[in-house]
């Protein structure tokens, strides 16, 4: 049985009491409506789950839930699993640590950030709480969807209690920058980083929110990236970006009934030739509200001839009521409405039409059609769907006039963007809505509905779930091997058994272990003397591709027959010839990098630049491990940022930053050596980052062995360095046999 496990914070439904009866009301919000919308559509591809199951916390007593089961249980296309928590634990939970700490901070709001170690620790034992619910009820084969910040710490705790469970993350707010999250204390977001990293896969909004998030776990927990891939442990876990969509169709639908048609007309007699500028949006100051309405101020100061020509339906819907700053911000809100009105106010007319209540789903689709501006500026807002509503319901006319700092932004280029904190830019854009005329709105508003009509909610959702199932055949497909006796005596037997054989090692960390300075690790007698019966061998070409220079591989190796690779494939030497260098550019760029390296190595003690004919190199294995970390991260962003659009590729490797050439890796050196050689056995070992160039170019062609933990392109790992030569004695001393005798 297929089955689809949605858990979020709060359930769907929320109770309402009618005397001594109870029943359940759909509760609002942007996730509420489109997994619902999923889950009730009847096509195939939604079928895809035999069981859909929502799990999240209920909102009131343990007591009521039973009795909504006793009435007659749920009338829904899903089942629900309840959640449920004391009410001090909860508070502290989620008016505490996800609404104070987490909320302000992912909108960049850190100066209203509260830090109380109760909270964060009630954080952790509701999402263990829900953790143990999964737990119950998980069956193999189980499709675990976590959603949102109040669960950051979820993922992790549910793979540790379920190893092998196919686990998606998806967060619907921001994920700030690493400046604004590493305000937070070190156990704290060390928690919530391991936390997602339990999910196979992690999705945001925008790719803003992905590179954010993927920094910041590179900053704190020192893991390495591939794009977006993380590499996390034993585990490959894949960011990406998701922007959620809404039911396009049904919202064209909704605007065609009657009952809303009607409102829409009462709306438009009541107003007559005013033209209307609305707003919707939840008591938060995330949404920029007073911004908005000293920027409409300053409209009606500057464009007076537009006095009781225009109104503005401002509704607030309630929000975190029990939260002293949202009480505050509802009470200046308030103040600022009653000092516009009172300023422009006629006996006919008011400027400001505010309402502070919930809003029906009829009477919103009624607002939308009618209004001619949607003025959408939060400050910050990891979406923001009534954008999306609003142009979905444009018929013939509408504006939209849309915050720079929205998720949305990325997706709605057709709005007028403003940045909401700049009253000039808002009033002008307002002027420049009214002013526009049908043709060019309806052609903005056309080119935004073909896009929201092709990546809607169904398609968010098929998109996201597709890719998790993606993320976890990659995990499959890269899960390490650990290079045991068994694998050893095959690879020992086709080595034996090839009459043409290709064997290419790395040299520093595979050869030769790391040292405090490049120029101590020099081979000793053992070494060389298993290199000499290699290369020795007629049938073998014995190679050595190394990131060192020509110069030092020439001094230490050059007497052995074999071939030297120096500076990732800069420069080649076949045994017996002469020394090519395979770069033809000048080097004239390294005037451009060299004194950046030299200002980190003056920020760094310890650390060192070393520079090779085609390659600089920052050195950091001798400074202190957090420093020289912290240091490698910022000088490799400065560098990606310096090289973007030229020849020039950025490596991050085993505690050395390189600059070098693009096109100049061992990968393609090593493909293009094996189609040379054309070996019937090919073994490629190597350590670091570089190296997998090399496994992933030879991909099953080769015995490919990583040396050290960590996920890895190559089919085996080996534990460690020393465990190298023992090996490759393995293969002097190997003679051929018929391995397929018993």
């Amino acid at each position: 049985m297929n089955r689809l496990i949605i858990v979020s914070n709060r359930l769907p439904y929320s109770i309402e009491r009618n005397g001594d009866e109870v029943q359940l009301r759909q509760s609002s919000g942007g996730l509420v409506s489109a997994i619902k919308s999923f889950f009730e559509k009847d096509d195939p591809q939604t079928q895809q789950f035999d069981e859909r199951i929502w799990v999240g916390t209920f909102d009131a007593p343990e007591e009521d839930w039973y009795k909504v089961l006793e009435q007659g249980g749920l009338s829904t296309t899903f089942n629900i699993e309840p959640v449920f928590t004391d009410k001090d634990t909860y508070d502290e939970f989620y008016n505490g640590f996800s609404n104070s700490t987490l909320w302000p901070l992912f909108h960049y709001f850190p100066s209203i950030v509260t830090y109380e170690r109760s909270q964060f620790d009630a954080y952790m034992r509701i999402n263990a709480l829900f953790a143990q619910k999964i737990q119950e009820i998980y069956r193999p084969g189980d499709v675990v969807w976590i959603h949102d910040y109040q669960l950051m710490a979820l993922p992790a705790m549910v793979r540790k209690a379920i190893p092998d469970v196919q686990l998606g993350f998806f967060l619907h707010i921001p994920f700030p920058s690493y400046e604004i999250f590493r305000l937070m204390p070190t156990d704290w977001k060390m928690a919530l980083l391991q936390g997602l990293l339990g999910a196979d896969l992690i999705g945001f909004h925008t790719h803003d929110y992905v590179q954010h998030f993927i920094h910041s776990v590179k900053m704190a927990l020192k893991v390495e990236s591939q794009y977006n891939t993380i590499y996390y442990g034993n585990r490959t876990i894949k960011s990406d970006l998701f922007p959620i969509g809404i039911d396009f169709e049904k919202f064209r639908k909704t605007v065609k009934e009657e009952s809303v048609v009607d409102l829409s007309n009462k709306l438009q007699e009541r107003y007559g030739y005013r033209k209307i500028i609305f707003s919707v949006d939840r008591l938060d100051y995330t949404k920029g509200l007073n911004y908005r309405l000293n920027a409409y101020e300053s409209f009606l100061e500057t464009y007076p001839e537009w006095q009781q020509k225009i109104v503005f339906v401002f509704t607030v819907v309630p929000s975190r009521d029990l939260i002293p700053t949202y009480v505050e911000r509802k009470r200046q809100i308030e103040e600022k409405v009653s000092t516009i009105n009172g300023r422009f106010s006629t006996l006919d007319w008011q400027p400001i039409l505010y309402r502070y209540n919930h809003i029906s789903f009829e009477e919103l689709c009624a607002l939308y059609l009618t209004a001619d501006i949607a003025l959408i500026t939060p400050l910050r807002d990891g979406m923001n769907l009534v954008a999306k509503e609003f142009v979905a319901c444009c018929e013939d006319k509408g504006v939209l006039i849309l915050s720079e700092l929205t998720g949305a932004a990325s997706e709605l280029a057709e709005a007028l963007q403003v940045n909401p904190t700049d009253t000039t830019e808002v009033m002008a854009a307002i002027q420049q809505a009214l002013a526009m005329p049908p043709h060019e709105q309806l052609a903005r508003i056309k080119g935004m509905q073909r896009r929201l009509s092709e990546y809607n909610v169904q398609t968010w959702i098929h998109d996201f779930l597709a890719q998790l199932q993606q993320a976890r055949e990659m995990q499959e497909k890269n899960r390490i091997r650990l290079l045991d006796p068994l694998a050893i005596n095959r690879m020992l037997d086709d080595y034996a058994n090839a009459q043409k054989r290709c064997i290419m090692l790395d040299y520093d960390g595979t050869l030769a272990p790391i040292v405090r300075l490049p120029s101590m690790a020099a081979p000793g007698g053992d070494l060389l003397e298993v290199l000499s019966a290699l290369s020795a061998a007629e049938e073998n070409e014995l190679i050595i591709i190394s990131g060192r220079d020509a110069t030092t591989l020439q001094e230490w190796l050059g007497h052995l027959p074999l071939t030297l690779v120096a500076e990732h494939g800069a420069c080649i030497r076949f045994h017996g010839g002469e020394w090519q260098t395979l770069v033809t550019q000048p080097d004239d760029w390294k005037a451009q990098i060299r004194p950046i390296l030299e200002l980190f190595v003056n920020r760094c003690p310890n650390s060192f630049i070393e520079e090779k004919k085609n390659t600089l190199a920052w050195h950091y294995r001798n400074t202190d491990p957090d420093l020289g970390f912290n240091r490698s991260r910022e000088l490799r962003n400065s560098l990606l940022q310096l090289t973007t659009n030229t020849p020039l590729h950025v490596v991050d490797g085993n505690k050395v930053i390189e600059v070098r050439l693009l096109g100049v890796d061992k990968g393609s050196t090593a493909l293009n050596l094996i189609n040379q050689f054309k070996p019937e056995f090919t073994l490629c070992i190597g350590d670091d980052t570089t190296d997998e160039d090399m496994f992933k170019a030879l991909k099953d062609d080769a015995y490919t062995i990583k040396i050290g933990r960590g996920n890895t392109a190559a089919r085996y790992s080996m534990g460690a360095q020393m465990e190298v030569l023992p090996l490759l004695r393995q293969l002097v001393t190997r003679t051929p046999r018929n391995t397929y005798q018993h």
